[in-house]
């Protein structure tokens, strides 16, 4: 069990984050309680274990998300009204991921999904597929489009502005 905890936790967790979970650590505690009690009945080895797990998180995640939207808003940290000299946790963790997800943030939820089961989760076409509910075609499609975007996306930042002045 340890060395499933420790092969498939940093990917669970991972996606939890990306995909804004209010406490990501819990919830992969719960998908590992999931997937341990279910273990005996599993098929496939392990990546069949692993494609199991990753259902269980992402049910994890809609569950999170359709919590959160029946409880009303909390008040939203105002940076001016912080009086501390050093930079905040908050501050330091947004930081460090702000690049990937602002990458994400030109993609469709559904290219979003993909690329987070595919390159966090290492997970197949085929397991992404029942994970999303689609056709291994429609995850190729998606994940080719996604690509496509960030390509164009890293392109346009790369290329320097070599206009000459009026």
């Amino acid at each position: 069990m340890r060395e499933i905890y420790d092969d498939f936790a940093p990917g669970i967790l991972g996606y939890l984050r990306s995909k804004g979970c209010d406490d990501p650590e819990a919830l992969t505690q719960e998908v590992f309680l999931t997937l341990f009690s279910k273990l005996d009945t599993l098929k496939g080895g392990l990546r069949g274990a692993r494609t199991f797990a990753f259902s269980v998180a992402h049910a994890r995640m809609v569950d999170d998300l359709r919590r959160r939207e029946r409880e009303p808003v909390m008040a939203v940290f105002d940076p001016e009204l912080d009086r501390r000299e050093a930079e905040s946790a908050e501050e330091s963790v947004l930081g460090s991921v702000a690049g990937a997800a602002a990458l994400l943030e030109g993609l469709t939820p559904q290219q979003q999904e993909v690329l987070l089961l595919r390159v966090v989760a290492d997970l197949s076409i085929e397991e992404s597929a029942q994970i999303m509910g689609r056709s291994a075609g429609a995850v190729k499609q998606l994940q080719r489009r996604a690509l496509g975007v960030l390509k164009n996306q890293l392109e346009r930042k790369e290329v320097p502005d070599n206009e000459p002045a009026s």
